[in-house]
């Protein structure tokens, strides 16, 4: 659950008969403005378990209330027997297929002739297992949050509370805590240029970092939010952007400028073989805000299609 979380499991969530919360608050973001479940006492039977014992029944009035860490109480529950897994087997298979749906890159054809579908599956096929990803606030993160199929603990570093510019400094954080690890750092364009200059601080720790730079020219959830709201209606979303790759040769760096899908593909490659820090500037068309609608569709809104 999170921004932009999939209908099926927010309806499974609502007309569940049980919840457990596992070491999470369940707060704003995740709750979808507090609408999933009722506060202070949710229809659902909840359980909430926390390892911080302030956090038990600080939202919610919980049924059960176990004040322990995640790993200890499924070292507990190892142990235990249930013979009413088979009953609702079929049911979490449904909502297991659901997430695998959803996660699943759209097939579209998307304005511009680089598709992040298509990046997003060549990270998929290129990057290791333990890369780690990090990014900070923008529509463009949707493109890992949605569709990046996490496969290894301390994988991901991403701010929890909405702070663009987070990615690139996180990036240097991940790759001096872990050298061994491809770290890549996801930013968009507005997102990049809150702490770019931290740049210098990546080179003069070694932090061999790839940065993958989504560039579509405007602050792109500020201008979706304008666009359902007030269509057409544009205000200090458009950016004049530089050339990014041009910043990043300055700085020494190995630097590229993307257009297309096979470029792409070309210079992750060189990438991830190079000794030493990368930029890959994305040129994308401003249409492409969502992963779902372009900017035009938001506009003029048609029946949904089931990708």
């Amino acid at each position: 659950v999170g921004l932009g979380i999939n209908p099926k499991l927010a309806t499974a969530i609502q007309t569940a008969d049980v919840l457990l919360l596992l070491n999470t608050r369940f707060s704003e973001v995740p709750s979808q403005n507090f609408t999933l479940i009722d506060i202070t006492e949710p229809q659902q039977t909840l359980i909430h378990v926390h390892s911080g014992v302030d956090e038990l029944g600080k939202l919610y009035a919980a049924d059960l209330a176990i004040h322990s860490s995640p790993k200890s109480l499924l070292q507990a529950l190892s142990m235990a027997t249930s013979n009413h897994a088979k009953q609702r087997q079929a049911h979490v298979e449904q909502c297991h297929q659901n997430y695998l749906d959803w996660s699943s890159l759209p097939q579209r054809d998307y304005p511009g002739r680089l598709n992040m579908a298509k990046v997003i599956a060549s990270m998929q096929q290129q990057l290791p297992e333990d890369a780690t990803i990090t990014n900070g606030a923008g529509n463009y993160a949707t493109w890992i949050h949605r569709f990046w199929r996490f496969r290894q603990f301390n994988s991901q570093l991403a701010p929890t509370s909405g702070s663009m510019g987070y990615g690139l400094p996180a990036a240097v954080a991940g790759k001096l805590a872990y050298p061994q690890r491809t770290v890549i750092c996801m930013a968009g364009d507005g997102c990049y240029q809150m702490t770019m200059q931290e740049l210098a601080t990546a080179i003069q720790a070694k932090a061999n970092i790839i940065i993958i730079l989504v560039d579509n020219g405007i602050y792109g959830t500020i201008r979706m939010h304008q666009e359902k709201r007030f269509p057409s209606r544009i205000s200090g979303t458009d950016m004049a952007n530089p050339d990014f790759a041009q910043l990043g040769k300055a700085y020494g760096i190995n630097s590229a400028r993307i257009e297309t899908n096979a470029q792409f593909d070309q210079a992750l490659s060189a990438a991830l073989k190079h000794n030493g820090c990368s930029l890959l500037h994305l040129i994308l068309d401003a249409e492409v805000i969502t992963p779902g609608q372009t900017i035009s569709e938001i506009r003029n809104p048609q029946p949904k299609k089931a990708w």
